[in-house]
């Protein structure tokens, strides 16, 4: 993460900047001797009572609406009689009703103002937390039965000595090593994701040697694009999970992946029990 996102992700950054635009904004707009002192004040006016509205009154929002607009509207009055107190009382000023509206006026639009970005940003952070933990959970829907089933396949492989398994144990390795290290970036190469599948297809031939034609392609524009991790595994995944079996000829997995400059598209393709075959596709846009 970059300084900048740093910053932007910061809540007093946040709150100080929307403060600093309203100041600019307040600045612009009152006519007074001192605007600079006539601004500050208005803002530490404002501030209270939007503090106490977003942190105290704006969660009723989705539980209860007549009790947050209840106490949405008596939190702005109760904040425009003390703010017309303090300037009748101590700075002196003369009373007038048009005094009380117009600032009563101002207090809801800052509230509602207030209101939106809080109820804005929430939401934002609501998906982006949905989103990862969504990822979260696809990084970790790698099959344990096919790590169980890999790992008897290589047993047996051990003991006809076979001249296969130090390469598929080095699959192995790097499959679980990308599974358990790599993917706690948010971003990894688009290259180590198509070395993960591949690993991954080659510990399934293992099991399927014997019965299934299996094809990996790589086609187009792939070199230095990165993607989140874990994304392509459980198209892959599911393609064996569901493959066919025939008895007359050899059951097939296809995976294909084309590059362009703004796309990635996956297909992946089995055979079914019926004799015929599915294909997912998926887009993604760069």
């Amino acid at each position: 993460m970059s300084k900048l996102d740093t910053w932007i992700d910061n809540k007093v950054a946040q709150n100080l900047f929307i403060w600093f635009c309203l100041f600019l904004i307040l600045m612009g707009t009152i006519q007074s001797d001192n605007s600079f002192l006539t601004t500050g004040a208005i803002i530490l006016l404002l501030a209270p009572t939007v503090y106490i509205n977003n942190l105290f009154i704006l969660p009723f929002f989705n539980k209860n609406r007549w009790r947050f607009l209840l106490f949405f509207i008596l939190n702005a009055i109760v904040f425009t009689c003390i703010t017309i107190f303090i300037l009748v009382s101590v700075l002196e000023l003369e009373f007038r009703w048009t005094m009380l509206l117009n600032f009563f006026g101002i207090l809801i639009l800052a509230l509602t103002f207030g209101s939106a970005i809080k109820i804005s940003r929430d939401s934002f952070i609501r998906r982006q937390e949905e989103k990862t933990a969504e990822l979260k959970l696809l990084k970790a829907q790698l099959n344990p039965h096919f790590l169980f089933n890999t790992l008897n396949n290589l047993y047996g492989l051990s003991v006809v000595k076979s001249d296969k398994l130090p390469n598929l144990m080095l699959k192995l390795s790097d499959l679980l090593r990308y599974s358990l290290y790599d993917t706690k970036e948010t971003y990894v190469a688009l290259e180590k994701e198509l070395q993960y599948l591949e690993n991954y297809m080659s510990l399934e031939k293992i099991r399927l040697e014997e019965t299934t034609e299996i094809q990996f392609i790589k086609n187009g524009d792939l070199g230095s694009k990165k993607i989140a991790p874990m994304l392509f595994i459980v198209f892959v995944e599911n393609a064996f999970k569901h493959l066919g079996t025939s008895k007359e000829e050899k059951s097939r997995v296809s995976v294909v992946i084309e590059g362009t400059a703004s796309q990635l598209i996956l297909k992946c393709e089995n055979t079914t029990d019926g004799a015929g075959t599915v294909e997912n596709l998926s887009l993604i846009h760069i």
